[in-house]
């Protein structure tokens, strides 16, 4: 693979390692590697499985990035810096002889890519092709080893076929609670037909036996239990995209986050996931995994679990009309004094009375003191919530709102009326929707009881200090509290029949209060989660359509597998319809092709015309399992071959449903909705027996971010940070104006992005990826400095001179053996840079690597460079700079890529650093010997000293006056004047 190389230019010897050279020899060896497949990698069965004997025996890793979305923009240096540090830990693995699966691929649906072709007026099918041919193209230049037959898109007919494929196994399954586990939909049919289940649900109200249903009636049951299920839902709706959008997707000031769109609450008819049927799996297998402690925290905070009790409250002028209240804290219940519910409670509408009882106060009304019937009031305040996204309505920012219902439920515990409000600090997303309001002891429900003159009534005594620090006589009333009391206190008598908390604790007094609901048939113990189902309907175009027609009940139907891939039809114009009023029912852009949307099907009736669901996946579906298409890519029969998925999947010491992919790298930005969604995919695939582990990823890295400085004008507008120029003065100017240094993370908001392009051009790639794994610890954010990438660079032109001479191109290598100091600093180097890459530390690994480079350099200069030191520091280079890595051991004689070679091993004598003995004198008396490195300086041997076992026994209790210490000869310590 050597090549001569053209002739220098302007002096320049004719082979300098600089740009030209450094581009020739990449561009050569990624054209190698791509021709002799180097980084192919077999499978244990299956399309991919020649080659496999060759690899049996090896322990085998999987290691990939999160998937990445191609931008129209391409890439710039913050975006690989994940990329790079699992292609230096995969080439590492495979020299250590693992066999390895490094694949990637493209998550290419979604709203971005639909939106920038609206915006460009093209198809996002060329669009999202032509970015993804870019980024191939930037990802290749810097020689990232991945298999290219596993490589894929979301957007790929062949690829989600088999998320519609997962989406159909989710539709035909339910969640059977008693068994903890998602079971075939027939089952549960089983169950109705031979009584074994009651046809409880919705559907069912009446309860009736299920042979006295319709067929009809029948299918309504069972789609009520179905995990994938549809619900009339209140979401978020943007009418400026025409989609529905993620909580995530909102901006605080409640509009989108593409297009900067308002977004309004509303109801729509939705497909939802049953996510929240795993929520205690999801929290619990979290003991699990290796992953961060705070993505761990992440996800536990999001699904919310609360222990507490669901209270039933009846309607005091309903009778047998009640409403069901979660709380944690049930022991309180006797301080309720009034109710709240969400504005979109499902009970709002039939709790607005006719008329004001008399006496309302004006304040309870809305507006306040408006003329508004209490069904008016409450409309108008629903309507104004609509527009508050979920964070604005519990930031709190204009004080607490809220209207009275008109009606009164009757508190379980005291028997006396209380009234009803809605307001929008409590949110459908906790409990249900309905919360009791204890003021005394709850700040948020302080804040309103006060706003509307409500009562204040204690149920538990704060100790004195509380008084006294907010300057309350003792038993101050609650009434005249500052603040409500939160805390752990002692129970006051609170008259309930039954109910003694006396000197009970909070935990105490929480479950004797759980038991007397229970008893009185008034309540019952309840865990409830922040988690809700996956609202997993977008109106959108460019997604993957649903599986699923409608007949003529407007009952959902899964088309049969073989009908798959269930494609999205060709359109010029795919963008959403507008809305003349955000009320009006949205209309899905696939309504327009009309052929597609009513298609005639045989679906074993004979052919009849169905009505598609029309609208799309949302861009989550298709990364849900990409990890697992990665295993057997070229399956046209299987979502994955068993014998495959447990090769990778599952290691060889692995215990019941243990494994995942070994090492999985990625941003934290996906630490809640794609590790959760996959994680519910795949626990679903699990129970139905298509997968052998209960987790996906069973190790997880995130990297940390690129930082740049980014420019404010006088605007406050950011501006292109490649076109800021330094004044005289030494202040950033853009056109000629001052402009303000912001440091920020790398990217296309930012306007500070700088293209791998221009640092291929200027450097080459190897000297990009030495750089950006050289800045600091993968999983922390660094600087981007440009400047400094000259010192990584001239770094490998010191390698490149220490073993090629730059005039001649000739081999500097020698046959001479090591001496002692060189075999030493060698073994060394290899024991830190193989712990170093080991634990992802490269940023150390390479710091170890110019001191022996330099070493090198050193010797070269001097007899030679021996054979015994150039291989191996080529070999413990090629990881992160493998393109002059290979050509260098190409020149030195070997014929075969080093891809394979055996990383450098260690001896542990020669790797040991040489010791010393030096006496200990106090007052010049020997007391003790300790050894230290032979090298040790003054710092190291005075730390060495004070963590001797002996040094306190022999000078406790003495003043130390002075140290003397004389490396590798002897320490005084002096106590005496």
């Amino acid at each position: 693979m050597a090549s001569a190389g053209p002739a220098g230019a302007g002096g320049q010897p004719r082979f300098r390692y600089d740009a030209r050279l450094a581009n020739e020899i990449e561009l050569r060896w990624q054209d190698h590697w791509e021709a002799a497949g180097t980084f192919r990698t077999p499978n244990p069965a299956g399309p991919l499985a020649t080659g496999f004997d060759q690899v049996a025996g090896r322990p085998k890793f999987m290691i990939m990035d999160m998937f990445p979305y191609p931008s129209g923009s391409g890439l710039h240096v913050g975006h690989p810096l994940g990329y790079i540090g699992t292609d230096v830990y995969a080439r590492y693995l495979r020299m250590t002889g693992h066999n390895v699966l490094h694949p990637f691929g493209y998550d290419a649906f979604g709203l971005p890519a639909e939106q920038y072709a609206i915006d460009t007026g093209q198809h996002p099918t060329a669009t999202t092709q032509r970015n993804i041919a870019n980024m191939r193209r930037q990802l290749r230049r810097l020689g990232l080893g991945h298999d290219p037959r596993r490589e894929f898109a979301t957007t790929d007919p062949a690829y989600y076929r088999w998320t519609q494929w997962i989406f159909l196994q989710i539709f035909n399954s339910w969640y059977d609670g008693e068994a903890g586990r998602a079971r075939p939909i027939e089952e549960l049919v089983d169950e109705f037909e031979s009584g074994r289940r009651a046809p409880v649900g919705e559907a069912n109200p009446a309860g009736r036996p299920w042979a006295d249903l319709g067929d009809a009636d029948r299918r309504k049951v069972v789609d009520g239990y179905r995990l994938a299920y549809i619900s009339e839902e209140l979401v978020n709706w943007c009418p400026g995209l025409g989609t529905v959008l993620a909580t995530e997707e909102i901006t605080a000031d409640g509009r989108s986050d593409i297009g900067n769109y308002p977004v309004y609450r509303r109801p729509l008819r939705q497909w939802m996931l049953r996510i929240t049927a795993y929520a205690e799996r999801l929290i619990s297998d979290l003991d699990h995994l290796d992953w961060p402690e705070p993505i761990k925290i992440m996800q536990r905070n999001w699904i919310g679990p609360s222990d507490g009790a669901g209270i039933e409250f009846e309607v005091a002028s309903r009778a047998g009309a009640a409403i069901r209240a979660f709380t944690t804290r049930p022991d309180t219940l006797p301080g309720a004094t009034y109710l709240v519910l969400a504005p979109e409670h499902p009970l709002v509408d039939e709790l607005a009375a006719a008329a004001w009882p008399e006496g309302t106060p004006a304040g309870w009304r809305y507006p306040e003191g408006g003329n508004l019937t209490p069904p008016g009031a409450v409309r108008a305040y629903r309507e104004r919530a609509a527009r508050l996204s979920d964070r604005q309505r519990t930031e709190d920012i204009h004080g607490k709102t809220g209207v009275f219902t008109g009606s009164y439920v009757i508190n379980p515990m005291t028997g006396e009326p209380i009234p009803v409000f809605i307001a929008d600090y409590v949110l459908m997303a906790y409990g249900s929707g309905a919360i009791m309001a204890v003021p005394a002891h709850d700040q948020r429900d302080l804040e309103f009881a006060r706003r509307f003159g409500l009562p204040v009534r204690a149920v538990l005594q704060p100790p004195p200090a509380w008084f006294a620090g907010r300057g309350l006589p003792a038993r101050a009333p609650a009434s005249a509290w500052p603040e409500a009391f939160a805390g752990e206190g002692s129970y006051l008598d609170l008259g309930v029949p039954g109910l003694d908390l006396g000197r009970l604790g909070m935990q105490a007094g929480i479950a004797a209060a759980v038991g007397w609901l229970e008893a009185a048939g008034r309540g019952r113990r309840q865990r409830s989660y922040r988690l809700r189902d996956w609202l997993f309907s977008r109106q959108r175009y460019w997604g993957e359509p649903f599986p699923i027609v409608y007949d003529e009940h407007e009952l959902p139907i899964a088309l049969p597998e073989e009908s798959l891939p269930v494609t999205l039809p060709e359109m010029a114009d795919f963008r959403p319809q507008p809305q003349a009023r955000e009320s009006d029912t949205p209309v899905p852009p696939l309504a327009r092709a009309a052929d597609w949307a009513e298609p005639e099907l045989d679906l074993g009736d004979g052919p009849q015309r169905y009505r598609r669901e029309l609208n799309t996946m949302p861009q989550w579906a298709g990364s849900c399992w990409y990890y697992l298409r990665y295993l057997d890519p070229a399956n046209s029969g299987r979502l994955v071959d068993p014998a495959v998925e447990r090769y990778w999947m599952v290691p060889p010491d692995a215990g019941p449903g243990d494994g995942g992919v070994d090492l999985y790298v990625g941003g934290v930005e996906h630490a809640v909705l794609h590790l959760l969604y996959a994680r519910f995919w795949h626990k679903v695939l699990y129970d139905l027996g298509y997968l052998s582990t209960r987790e996906p990823f069973h190790r997880l890295v995130n990297q940390g971010y690129i930082l740049a400085d980014a420019y404010l004008d006088a605007r406050g507008m950011y501006v292109p940070a490649a076109d800021v120029l330094t004044a005289p003065d030494g202040t950033p100017r853009y056109q000629d104006q001052p402009v303000t240094a912001r440091a920020g993370k790398m990217g296309k908001s930012l306007k500070n992005g700088i293209s791998p392009d221009d640092i291929y051009a200027a450097y080459g790639a190897d000297t990009l990826r030495l750089y950006e794994m050289a800045m600091g610890p993968l999983d922390t954010d660094r600087p981007w400095r440009t400047n400094d990438i000259i010192g990584v660079h001239r770094f490998l032109q010191r390698l490149w001179r220490t073993i090629i001479d730059e005039d001649s191109g000739a081999l500097r290598v020698c046959d001479q053996p090591l001496d002692r100091q060189t075999a030493h600093l060698l073994h060394r180097t290899v024991q830190v840079v193989r712990r170093d890459l080991q634990n992802l530390r490269f940023n150390t690994a390479i710091a170890r690597l110019m001191e022996l480079n330099t070493h090198a350099a050193a010797l070269a200069a001097a007899d030679g460079l021996p054979r015994g030191l150039a291989e191996p520091l080529v070999l413990m280079v090629a990881p992160f700079a493998p393109h002059i890595a290979e050509e260098l051991w190409s020149r030195m004689g070997h014929a075969a890529s080093l891809a394979y070679e055996p990383f450098p091993q260690f001896d542990e004598s020669l790797a040991a650093e040489p010791v010393v003995t030096l006496p200990v004198q106090v007052d010049g008396k020997t007391r003790f010997r300790m050894e230290v490195p032979a090298d040790a300086g003054e710092e190291q041997i005075a730390e060495a000293m004070a963590s001797h076992p002996e040094y306190a026994r022999h000078t406790g209790g003495a003043t130390i006056r002075r140290v003397v210490i004389v490396p590798g000869r002897i320490v005084n310590i002096v106590t005496r004047p």
